[in-house]
Protein backbone atom coordinates (compact mmCIF):
# COMPACT_ATOMS: atom_id res chain seq x y z
CA UNK A 1 0.00 0.00 0.00
CA UNK A 2 1.30 3.91 -0.77
CA UNK A 3 0.40 5.55 2.28
CA UNK A 4 -1.10 8.70 2.02
CA UNK A 5 -2.72 9.90 5.36
CA UNK A 6 0.13 7.70 7.69
CA UNK A 7 3.71 8.53 7.82
CA UNK A 8 5.87 4.88 8.14
CA UNK A 9 9.66 5.69 9.74
CA UNK A 10 11.57 2.80 10.62
CA UNK A 11 14.62 3.64 12.80
CA UNK A 12 16.75 0.81 13.37
CA UNK A 13 14.54 -1.57 15.70
CA UNK A 14 12.11 1.32 16.40
CA UNK A 15 9.00 2.31 13.62
CA UNK A 16 7.12 5.36 13.71
CA UNK A 17 4.01 5.17 12.52
CA UNK A 18 2.65 9.04 12.63
CA UNK A 19 -0.93 10.21 11.30
CA UNK A 20 -0.33 12.40 8.39
CA UNK A 21 -3.37 14.82 8.08
CA UNK A 22 -2.57 18.37 9.54
CA UNK A 23 -4.52 20.13 8.17
CA UNK A 24 -7.47 18.13 9.78
CA UNK A 25 -6.11 17.94 12.64
CA UNK A 26 -5.25 14.53 11.87
CA UNK A 27 -8.75 13.48 12.33
CA UNK A 28 -9.05 9.63 11.48
CA UNK A 29 -10.58 8.75 8.50
CA UNK A 30 -11.43 5.72 6.80
CA UNK A 31 -8.63 5.96 4.83
CA UNK A 32 -6.40 6.71 7.63
CA UNK A 33 -7.90 3.75 9.54
CA UNK A 34 -7.22 1.48 6.70
CA UNK A 35 -3.32 2.65 6.04
CA UNK A 36 -2.57 2.13 9.71
CA UNK A 37 -4.07 -1.66 9.98
CA UNK A 38 -2.12 -2.59 7.17
CA UNK A 39 1.25 -0.97 8.97
CA UNK A 40 0.34 -2.93 11.77
CA UNK A 41 -0.02 -6.02 9.79
CA UNK A 42 3.69 -5.05 7.70
CA UNK A 43 5.39 -4.19 11.04
CA UNK A 44 3.97 -7.65 12.99
CA UNK A 45 5.89 -9.22 10.13
CA UNK A 46 8.90 -7.84 9.94
CA UNK A 47 11.51 -8.83 12.31
CA UNK A 48 13.58 -6.21 12.89
CA UNK A 49 10.71 -4.04 14.11
CA UNK A 50 10.68 -4.29 17.50
CA UNK A 51 9.07 -1.45 19.06
CA UNK A 52 6.08 0.65 17.55
CA UNK A 53 5.97 4.45 18.18
CA UNK A 54 2.41 5.86 17.17
CA UNK A 55 2.79 9.32 16.63
CA UNK A 56 1.53 12.04 14.57
CA UNK A 57 2.71 15.10 12.43
CA UNK A 58 1.70 18.93 13.15
CA UNK A 59 0.29 20.50 16.04
CA UNK A 60 -1.92 17.85 17.43
CA UNK A 61 -2.68 14.01 17.93
CA UNK A 62 -5.97 13.64 16.58
CA UNK A 63 -9.26 15.44 16.94
CA UNK A 64 -10.26 12.49 16.85
CA UNK A 65 -12.98 10.46 14.20
CA UNK A 66 -13.79 12.62 11.02
CA UNK A 67 -17.08 13.01 11.45
CA UNK A 68 -16.90 14.94 8.53
CA UNK A 69 -16.10 11.83 6.25
CA UNK A 70 -18.52 9.98 8.65
CA UNK A 71 -21.40 11.60 7.35
CA UNK A 72 -20.06 12.22 4.27
CA UNK A 73 -20.40 8.48 3.08
CA UNK A 74 -22.09 6.49 6.04
CA UNK A 75 -25.02 9.39 6.95
CA UNK A 76 -27.65 6.81 5.21
CA UNK A 77 -26.53 3.51 7.06
CA UNK A 78 -28.94 1.51 8.62
CA UNK A 79 -28.09 1.15 12.78
CA UNK A 80 -26.97 -3.05 11.11
CA UNK A 81 -24.82 -1.58 8.36
CA UNK A 82 -23.59 0.57 11.24
CA UNK A 83 -22.47 -1.88 13.32
CA UNK A 84 -20.82 -3.92 10.53
CA UNK A 85 -19.03 -0.90 9.75
CA UNK A 86 -17.85 0.22 13.39
CA UNK A 87 -17.19 -3.28 14.69
CA UNK A 88 -14.54 -3.83 11.96
CA UNK A 89 -12.73 -0.12 11.52
CA UNK A 90 -13.45 1.46 14.95
CA UNK A 91 -13.35 -1.46 17.61
CA UNK A 92 -11.40 -3.71 15.23
CA UNK A 93 -8.71 -0.99 15.16
CA UNK A 94 -8.21 -0.70 18.40
CA UNK A 95 -8.08 -3.95 19.11
CA UNK A 96 -5.58 -4.65 16.32
CA UNK A 97 -3.68 -1.91 18.37
CA UNK A 98 -3.94 -3.95 22.01
CA UNK A 99 -3.10 -7.25 19.81
CA UNK A 100 0.09 -5.90 18.50
CA UNK A 101 2.43 -8.42 19.18
CA UNK A 102 5.45 -6.26 20.05
CA UNK A 103 5.27 -3.41 22.69
CA UNK A 104 4.03 -0.07 21.27
CA UNK A 105 4.06 3.53 22.73
CA UNK A 106 1.64 6.54 21.87
CA UNK A 107 4.03 9.79 21.32
CA UNK A 108 1.18 12.47 22.06
CA UNK A 109 1.09 16.25 21.53
CA UNK A 110 -1.97 18.76 21.61
CA UNK A 111 -5.42 17.49 21.21
CA UNK A 112 -6.20 13.91 21.51
CA UNK A 113 -9.68 13.85 21.62
CA UNK A 114 -12.35 10.90 21.25
CA UNK A 115 -11.09 8.58 18.90
CA UNK A 116 -7.97 9.88 19.10
CA UNK A 117 -8.13 9.37 22.73
CA UNK A 118 -9.09 5.81 22.21
CA UNK A 119 -6.39 5.09 19.52
CA UNK A 120 -3.10 6.36 21.86
CA UNK A 121 -4.53 4.40 24.98
CA UNK A 122 -4.96 1.29 23.47
CA UNK A 123 -0.78 1.57 23.00
CA UNK A 124 0.99 0.05 25.97
CA UNK A 125 2.90 3.25 26.81
CA UNK A 126 2.55 6.71 27.00
CA UNK A 127 4.73 9.58 26.39
CA UNK A 128 3.02 13.11 26.13
CA UNK A 129 4.24 16.63 25.07
CA UNK A 130 3.43 19.09 28.19
CA UNK A 131 1.39 20.79 25.58
CA UNK A 132 -1.21 17.59 25.41
CA UNK A 133 -4.53 17.39 26.51
CA UNK A 134 -7.39 14.79 26.33
CA UNK A 135 -10.98 14.70 26.34
CA UNK A 136 -14.24 12.77 25.43
CA UNK A 137 -16.90 14.94 24.87
CA UNK A 138 -19.28 12.92 23.02
CA UNK A 139 -21.66 12.42 25.43
CA UNK A 140 -22.34 16.08 25.81
CA UNK A 141 -21.99 16.84 22.31
CA UNK A 142 -22.86 14.36 20.09
CA UNK A 143 -25.29 12.62 22.53
CA UNK A 144 -23.57 9.14 22.43
CA UNK A 145 -22.13 6.97 24.88
CA UNK A 146 -18.48 7.46 24.91
CA UNK A 147 -16.24 6.37 21.86
CA UNK A 148 -16.65 2.58 20.25
CA UNK A 149 -13.94 1.17 22.71
CA UNK A 150 -14.49 2.06 26.62
CA UNK A 151 -10.69 2.06 27.53
CA UNK A 152 -10.92 5.36 29.98
CA UNK A 153 -11.16 3.30 33.09
CA UNK A 154 -8.47 0.60 32.32
CA UNK A 155 -6.18 3.66 32.23
CA UNK A 156 -7.48 6.62 34.50
CA UNK A 157 -9.17 4.31 37.18
CA UNK A 158 -12.65 4.43 37.59
CA UNK A 159 -13.53 7.02 39.62
CA UNK A 160 -11.70 9.99 37.53
CA UNK A 161 -13.09 8.03 34.26
CA UNK A 162 -16.10 9.19 35.44
CA UNK A 163 -15.33 12.46 36.10
CA UNK A 164 -13.73 13.02 32.66
CA UNK A 165 -17.05 11.46 31.04
CA UNK A 166 -19.56 12.85 32.69
CA UNK A 167 -18.17 16.14 33.04
CA UNK A 168 -16.83 16.24 28.94
CA UNK A 169 -13.75 18.03 31.02
CA UNK A 170 -10.07 18.38 29.45
CA UNK A 171 -7.42 17.02 31.29
CA UNK A 172 -3.60 18.01 31.09
CA UNK A 173 -0.84 16.13 30.29
CA UNK A 174 0.47 16.85 33.85
CA UNK A 175 -3.18 15.52 34.93
CA UNK A 176 -2.97 12.42 32.94
CA UNK A 177 0.45 11.13 34.39
CA UNK A 178 -0.63 12.21 37.92
CA UNK A 179 -3.89 10.13 36.94
CA UNK A 180 -1.34 6.95 35.84
CA UNK A 181 -2.64 7.09 32.19
CA UNK A 182 0.41 9.18 30.92
CA UNK A 183 4.30 7.01 31.31
CA UNK A 184 6.06 10.53 31.34
CA UNK A 185 5.48 14.21 30.42
CA UNK A 186 8.34 16.23 28.83
CA UNK A 187 8.72 19.81 26.63
CA UNK A 188 7.21 19.50 23.18
CA UNK A 189 10.76 20.52 21.67
CA UNK A 190 11.74 16.86 23.29
CA UNK A 191 8.72 14.61 22.35
CA UNK A 192 10.33 12.65 19.58
CA UNK A 193 14.00 12.27 20.53
CA UNK A 194 12.47 11.05 23.95
CA UNK A 195 10.02 9.09 22.69
CA UNK A 196 12.41 7.51 20.92
CA UNK A 197 15.15 6.92 23.55
CA UNK A 198 12.57 5.18 25.40
CA UNK A 199 11.77 2.94 22.49
CA UNK A 200 15.20 2.21 21.54
CA UNK A 201 15.89 1.31 25.42
CA UNK A 202 12.73 -1.37 25.33
CA UNK A 203 13.99 -2.30 21.72
CA UNK A 204 17.37 -3.45 23.18
CA UNK A 205 15.26 -6.07 25.18
CA UNK A 206 15.49 -9.78 23.27
CA UNK A 207 12.65 -9.60 21.36
CA UNK A 208 10.90 -12.79 21.89
CA UNK A 209 11.04 -12.25 25.37
CA UNK A 210 9.43 -9.13 25.02
CA UNK A 211 6.64 -10.40 22.89
CA UNK A 212 6.18 -13.60 25.18
CA UNK A 213 5.73 -10.74 28.51
CA UNK A 214 3.21 -8.58 26.05
CA UNK A 215 1.44 -11.51 25.80
CA UNK A 216 1.08 -12.00 29.21
CA UNK A 217 0.30 -8.62 30.46
CA UNK A 218 -2.34 -8.39 28.04
CA UNK A 219 -3.80 -11.73 29.63
CA UNK A 220 -3.40 -10.61 32.73
CA UNK A 221 -5.86 -7.56 31.70
CA UNK A 222 -8.33 -9.77 29.88
CA UNK A 223 -8.44 -12.16 32.51
CA UNK A 224 -9.64 -9.15 34.76
CA UNK A 225 -12.33 -8.66 31.75
CA UNK A 226 -10.79 -5.73 29.69
CA UNK A 227 -11.61 -7.60 26.21
CA UNK A 228 -15.11 -8.44 27.65
CA UNK A 229 -15.94 -4.96 28.40
CA UNK A 230 -14.52 -3.74 25.59
CA UNK A 231 -16.56 -5.38 23.35
CA UNK A 232 -19.87 -5.15 26.00
CA UNK A 233 -19.11 -1.55 25.58
CA UNK A 234 -19.54 -1.02 22.11
CA UNK A 235 -22.57 -2.65 21.63
CA UNK A 236 -23.85 0.40 24.39
CA UNK A 237 -22.15 2.94 22.41
CA UNK A 238 -24.05 1.93 19.00
CA UNK A 239 -27.12 1.64 20.38
CA UNK A 240 -26.51 5.06 22.14
CA UNK A 241 -25.88 6.62 18.47
CA UNK A 242 -29.43 5.10 17.69
CA UNK A 243 -31.49 7.00 19.90
CA UNK A 244 -34.32 9.60 19.72
CA UNK A 245 -31.86 11.68 22.03
CA UNK A 246 -28.94 11.04 19.44
CA UNK A 247 -30.94 12.15 16.22
CA UNK A 248 -32.37 15.09 18.28
CA UNK A 249 -29.20 17.05 18.31
CA UNK A 250 -28.41 15.98 14.90
CA UNK A 251 -31.37 17.63 13.84
CA UNK A 252 -30.76 20.68 15.67
CA UNK A 253 -27.94 21.27 13.74
CA UNK A 254 -25.07 18.24 12.78
CA UNK A 255 -22.78 21.32 11.69
CA UNK A 256 -22.69 22.55 15.60
CA UNK A 257 -22.80 19.37 17.19
CA UNK A 258 -19.46 18.43 14.91
CA UNK A 259 -18.14 21.86 15.25
CA UNK A 260 -18.16 21.03 19.52
CA UNK A 261 -17.03 17.66 19.21
CA UNK A 262 -13.87 19.05 17.52
CA UNK A 263 -13.25 22.18 19.28
CA UNK A 264 -9.21 21.78 19.71
CA UNK A 265 -8.59 25.43 21.32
Amino acid sequence: MNYSDILYEQFGPVLRVSHNRPSRRNAESENLLAELDDALARAARDDDVRVLILAATGAHFSAGHDLFDGFAKRSDFTPEQHWVWEHEHYLGNALRIWDFPKPTIAQVQGACIAGGFMVANMCDLMVAADDAFFSDPVAHSLGAAAVEALVHPWVLGMRKAKEFLFTGQRISAAEGKEWGMVNHVVPRAELESATLQLAERIAAAPPIALRMLKRSLNRTADMQGFRNSIQAHFDTHLLSSSTQEFKDIGARGMANSLKAAKAVS
